[in-house]
């Protein structure tokens, strides 16, 4: 398969599929001298995973990661303390299924001669006729994005340690629209909004907070605390959050990332509403970059903006718009121009409807994107669709697990995407500008 990987200088490849073994990611690129660890990246991968309540599906997937090579086994000579940082070499992580039960996977048998209408599953069989991997739809589930979000952790990290930082949050849910709210006050309702499901997540308290899966574990001893979990993940019980605590210490709701709290509750209502009746809904998810130096970026086919424009890779997202985007149409030359001026011998921009990016290129302002994520293929109500191999017409409705929408999970995916397209495009800057005469 094709396709699989991104990245020039931070190079990402990723394999794998929603009911096979697990997902791999293979990252290069990664500087030498970094310490990572598994509880790290299953922060992460908690935003985004299954089996959280009302607003995912109800698979019970445990996304406990596994570092599994690109680090020091030991300390290298004696007097170095290097064991477990990274040393240059690719750094691969597993990410083991555990919640893949046989009549799940009989549903999907039964089901998938007729594709899911607005799914790949049709046009992913006429690409690999019978060998198509559409158990739980392979690697077109919404599974998948989970390495992207791994490989989005170590990205991230590289780029804080140079001052650049990254933060998505859902925009619009289900119709509803938050209030505009200042990047600082997202950026502390984001780290609450992780503190918070830390602290609730059932996975993260039994393997890491209660210390069982410590970093310098042999691989072995790490599976095989992941195969006592894989027998006991149906017995695993949900986050029960207290949302009267949550909400008058953290400020946020729990269900759903927006820094807006009552647009927040808002959309979980309307999401729930559509859910009831059969049905899924959409949104958009807003990512900002703060720090990035101005000239980043490169020309024609590799624009940054352009380069932005991959996250229409991420399953489910059906438009990208950089800055002011789609709102440019409707606006004069007079209203859309970023002005300059200079003040205190400093470049300041007097609006930001070109998102920070002009030319391909970067202006130093923040990196403003949005994607427009479209409801969940999967719903409840009878649809008309076609049995693929005989060729006849056919109805269906949805039999197996599902999400009433994708929205409370993409965020984190926007944001890992997003960190992966720039620090490559950063390294390639360090690099470009290091050649310039004098350097």
């Amino acid at each position: 398969m094709l396709g699989c990987t991104y990245g020039n200088l931070f190079k990402t490849t990723v394999a794998g599929g929603s009911y096979q073994e697990g997902l791999s990611i293979n990252i290069q690129g990664v500087p030498p001298g970094y310490y990572f660890t598994e509880e790290e990246i299953y922060t992460e991968l908690m935003l985004r995973k299954p089996g959280q309540g009302e607003l995912t599906s109800p698979r019970r997937e445990a996304d406990v990661p596994v570092i599994y090579s690109g680090v020091n086994a030991a300390d290298t000579m004696p007097g170095f303390k290097n064991k477990g940082f990274t040393n240059g070499t690719p750094l691969v992580i597993l990410i083991p299924n555990v919640d893949r039960h046989f009549e799940h996977i009989e549903q999907y048998q039964l089901t998938n001669r007729t594709p899911r209408p607005g799914h790949a599953s049709y046009a992913s069989y006429q690409k690999y006729g019978e060998f198509d991997d559409s158990i739980g739809a392979g690697f077109f589930s919404g599974r998948y994005t989970s390495s992207i979000v791994a490989a989005g952790c170590i990205a991230k990290r590289v780029l804080k340690d140079h001052g650049i930082g990254v933060v998505s949050f859902i925009r619009e849910a289900a119709g509803i629209r938050m209030k505009d709210v200042a990047i600082d006050v997202i950026r502390e309702k984001a780290a609450a909004y992780r503190e918070v499901r830390k602290k609730y997540d059932p996975v993260y308290l039994e393997i890491f907070g209660s210390g069982r899966m410590k970093p310098d574990m042999r691989f072995f001893e790490k599976m095989a605390i992941l195969a006592d979990l894989e027998k006991r993940i149906p017995e695993i019980q949900k986050p029960e959050y207290n949302e009267k605590e949550i909400r008058e210490k953290y400020g946020i709701n729990p269900k759903l990332f927006c820094p807006d709290p009552e647009a927040a509750d808002a959309m979980y209502r309307e999401i729930i509403r559509i859910m009831n009746e059969g049905d899924s809904s959409g949104g958009i998810v807003e990512v900002v970059v703060t720090g990035v130096p101005a000239g980043m970026g490169e020309p024609v086919f590799n624009k940054l903006d352009g380069e932005l424009g991959r996250l229409m890779s991420i399953g489910t997202v059906k438009a990208v718009e950089i800055g002011c985007g789609l709102e440019a149409t409707r606006m004069k030359g007079s209203q859309c121009n970023d002005e300059l001026r200079i003040e205190n011998g400093k470049v300041r921009f007097l609006s930001n409807n070109a998102g920070g990016i002009t030319g391909g290129l970067t202006t130093g302002q923040d990196i403003i994107a949005k994607v427009a994520v479209k409801p969940t293929p999967t719903i409840a109500k009878p649809q008309k669709t076609i049995d693929k191999v005989s060729l006849e017409n056919k109805e269906l409705a949805a039999v197996t697990r599902r999400d009433p929408t994708i929205v409370a999970r993409i965020w984190p995916v926007v944001e890992a995407f997003t960190s992966l397209i720039i620090l490559d495009a950063y390294i390639q800057h360090l690099g470009y500008q290091a050649m310039k005469p004098g350097k």
